[in-house]
């Protein structure tokens, strides 16, 4: 997190047009410089991988935690890594930042037919569907999976290929299939942990997951968000049991490069997670 920037609710649009992006493009390009930054001079678009993704996932904590300072904050970081990846291109004569605007504005007039030319809808389903086929004009018949990176989260992009692939009839008609194909998963994972097979143990594990995440799609549950609050609620439970093993037992053991270690009986530790929920944690 960076520091924070108070910005003026009153402030429009066009007051800010010509004054913020091209200073931070001009600041970029001198902590690039030769006499720039050390530490900026030796990044690479790999180096900077980590970064972009981690500024990601701070923007969606910043959107979930409804503070708009965070948000203002957040989205500035993830901005930097834009510029960022944009000057290293730019230094290897390839792009720049201004081609990275240049491209998504035209990709947006291009695919809003309906706002910048004569196209006519009748509503967001109608937008949708021009916007898929226009993509495909674009950029050709490369198959329906197409433009789903592999680096996606791995329940998000499970549910963005069966929503996709079910555009075409190639789903459950309702609900109860999917949710007896995790039945049918479920036994097939338990032949697999009998069978001691760790590989096998793998993919069947892996395709219950799959369908899971089929059944929370006919469910209309987005299963990342779901299993993202099932997370936090469980961080949020643990917090409570340190909390009281600290305070009734001077907290976990630990071994001798001070990592905690068991010590503290777990029906102990299942005590002070029911009193965690029961308290709505």
């Amino acid at each position: 997190m960076g520091d924070r920037i108070d910005l003026p609710a009153s402030r429009r649009l066009e007051e800010q047009q010509g004054e913020t992006y091209p200073r931070l493009v001009a600041i970029m390009q001198r902590l690039l410089a030769p006499d720039g930054c050390p530490w900026d001079r030796e990044q690479s678009y790999a180096s900077l991988r980590k970064y972009v993704l981690e500024e990601a996932c701070e923007v969606i904590d910043a959107i979930d935690s409804g503070r708009p300072e965070a948000l203002v904050d957040e989205l500035g970081d993830l901005l930097l890594q834009v510029v960022f990846l944009g000057e290293l291109a730019r230094r290897d004569g390839k792009f720049g930042p201004d081609d990275v605007v240049h491209a998504i504005a035209s990709k947006l007039v291009r695919r809003h037919p309906h706002v910048f030319g004569d196209v006519e809808v009748s509503g967001s389903e109608e937008v949708l569907t021009n916007w898929e086929e226009i993509k495909r004009g674009e950029y050709g018949d490369r198959g329906l999976l197409a433009g789903l990176p592999s680096s996606f989260p791995a329940l998000a992009r499970a549910q963005r290929l069966s929503d996709k692939v079910s555009k075409v009839g190639f789903d459950w008609p309702d609900a109860r299939g999917s949710r007896e194909k995790v039945t049918e998963e479920l036994a097939e994972l338990d032949r697999a942990v009998a069978g001691e097979s760790q590989e096998r143990i793998e993919s069947e594990l892996g395709d219950v997951l799959f369908a899971l995440v089929n059944f929370a799609r006919h469910q209309g549950v987005d299963a990342e968000l779901a299993l993202r609050k099932t997370a936090d609620r469980f961080s949020g439970r643990f917090a409570h049991v340190e909390a009281r093993v600290k305070e009734q037992h001077g907290g976990f053991p630990t071994d001798e490069k001070g990592k905690p270690t068991r010590g503290v009986p777990l029906e102990t530790l299942d005590g002070y997670w029911n009193e965690a929920k029961e308290r709505g944690l």
